[in-house]
């Protein structure tokens, strides 16, 4: 899926609304194909970028917008922001065109789409299944899949080492000016050894066990022994949670939450371990 290419005014306008509708209504299988560009050779040497300290986007950080009849909001910082979903990427379909915050897409930097996060950002991306990490600087709006949490740009994913396969396991962590990056490509040459990640969906967290056992049993004919509640704590509270897993992909999670949406359901959280 990818991102959103119209920028967002500070205030939304119904007049946009529609615009943005209408820009994202092939969400899930464009009419045009996206893919990477002809082979170019040297795209591993672009530097990551170096967190600084910037103004906000104008046009990128309103306090929601709706696309596709849902609504997200903008987080009014990045601070202590740490989030482990499923990276995307987009190309040369959108190369050139204007990004969320008014900048023009440009496919061979570092710069990735969020949902959430301020524009700018600057975010440190680690391939959970490598430990291959990039930085990358968030500056538009998606990807609008429910299972997707941030789209590389066609450099960006290059680097990480999802682009053959078209997504990856990832951690996103948001970086503060001169905050120091973990580890980085450039002082790990090549990725370590591919670790094992199980893959999650979360259909509901429910106080009551009763509850969550008749999801439980609503979602058994779509997955059978894979859906289990699990009691947990959360800030004090006792919680019980339908969970389906571990999935066999991405793939295997996509079309389970096809399938738990049709059923009525809200889509269900991805959950890496």
């Amino acid at each position: 899926m990818a991102p959103v290419r119209q920028a967002l005014t500070g205030v939304l306008l119904p007049f946009v609304l529609i615009v943005i509708s209408f820009l994202v209504s092939g969400c899930g299988g464009f009419p045009q194909r996206d893919g990477p560009p002809a082979d170019t050779p040297g795209l591993s040497r672009i530097p990551d970028p170096v967190p600084r300290a910037e103004p906000k986007s104008r046009y990128g950080n309103p306090r929601s917008y709706v696309v596709l009849g849902k609504r997200y909001h903008t987080l009014p910082t990045g601070d202590g922001y740490v989030e482990r979903g499923i990276a995307s990427w987009y190309g040369k379909k959108f190369h050139g065109r204007r990004t969320s915050s008014g900048e023009v897409y440009d496919m061979y930097a570092m710069t990735a789409a969020h949902k959430s996060l301020p524009l700018p950002t600057y975010v440190s991306v680690t391939n959970l299944e490598t430990n291959r990490q990039i930085v990358v600087r968030v500056n538009d709006r998606g990807p609008f899949h429910d299972n997707r949490l941030i789209d590389l740009s066609y450099v960006a994913a290059k680097k990480l080492g999802i682009l053959a396969k078209g997504t990856g396991f990832v951690e996103v962590r948001a970086l503060s000016p001169g905050q120091p990056v973990e580890q980085t490509v450039a002082q790990r040459p090549a990725p370590a050894p591919a670790g094992r990640v199980e893959l999650y969906l979360q259909a509901g967290a429910y106080a009551v066990r009763s509850n969550a056992e008749r999801v439980r049993k609503q979602l058994e004919s779509l997955a059978g022994s894979l859906v289990n509640v699990l009691p947990a704590t959360v800030h004090g509270v006792p919680l019980f949670r339908v969970r389906l897993g571990p999935l066999d992909g991405i793939d295997h999670a996509d079309r389970l939450t096809q399938r738990i949406v049709s059923l009525g359901y809200p889509a269900p959280r991805i959950i890496i371990e």
